[in-house]
């Protein structure tokens, strides 16, 4: 006889399945927290923008031929965009060599002026677009070559049409259409820059203004930054070397 004592053997229990994830409750609440938080979005990025171009980077529009052919302007040029740090500035002067960005002296004519949007829409948009960093024309910027700074003596010409910095000949092989027109010599007051354009005969620069008061140099207090790339065209996309 079997013995009655002896369990039955149970059954295992089946496995449960994993409790399916909830799906999203309400999307449309979703949906409003994303556009509450979208104008605040858009006021951060736009304060970021702003903070950058008035103390790191900003956009410059070339609109005249006197940097050529290093930076191309005018009409029927390639209108170069340039990037200017501002950064590097704030360590140390400007240099010879370098390319800037500087508000032009108030005795200085304009060497390119522009017809301003008659539509206030255009007015609006014009503004709003400079203020966040995108390249405006302005007929009192400008961008010209450091040739010397405070202390140092300049003077034009050797015998080779050379400009001629403390006695030394410079070497500039980034001259378009030279203009060997005398000047000088002229030492340079401190805290200013003789500034000249690699285009020489078409660039005016510090020497069209010898009989300003300070003998056409620019303060170095007008100086934005420091141009270092061409942003656009992307055909022209290049840095832009140091000065010494």
């Amino acid at each position: 006889m079997p013995d009655e004592s002896t369990p039955e053997p149970q059954a295992e229990p089946e496995p449960q399945a994993e409790p399916e994830p909830q799906a999203e409750k309400n999307p449309k609440k979703r949906n409003r927290s994303f556009l509450r938080e979208l104008p605040i979005l858009i006021g951060v990025a736009l304060v970021l923008t702003l903070l950058i171009k008035t103390f790191l980077i900003q956009a410059f529009f070339i609109p005249s031929e006197s940097m050529e052919r290093t930076l191309h302007g005018c009409a029927g040029c390639t209108g170069d965009r340039i990037l200017v740090e501002k950064v590097g500035y704030r360590l140390h002067d400007p240099r010879p060599g370098d390319i800037v960005v500087f508000r032009a002296p108030p005795s200085w004519e304009p060497e390119a002026t522009f017809a301003k949007p008659t539509n206030p829409v255009r007015r609006a948009l014009n503004w709003v677009g400079g203020a966040f960093g995108l390249p405006q024309p302005n007929e009192k910027d400008l961008v010209k070559r450091v040739i010397a700074v405070g202390g140092q003596t300049v003077r034009c010409c050797d015998a080779q049409g050379r400009v001629i910095v403390d006695g030394h000949p410079l070497d500039e092989p980034y001259i378009y259409e030279n203009d060997h027109r005398p000047f000088g010599p002229i030492t340079v007051p401190a805290g200013r820059l003789w500034v000249m354009g690699d285009h020489r005969a078409d660039s005016a620069d510090s020497r069209f203004h010898l009989e300003d008061g300070n003998h056409g140099t620019v303060p170095v207090d007008n100086v934005i930054g420091r141009a270092f790339v061409i942003m656009w065209p992307p055909s022209r996309w290049n840095t832009l070397g140091k000065g010494g």
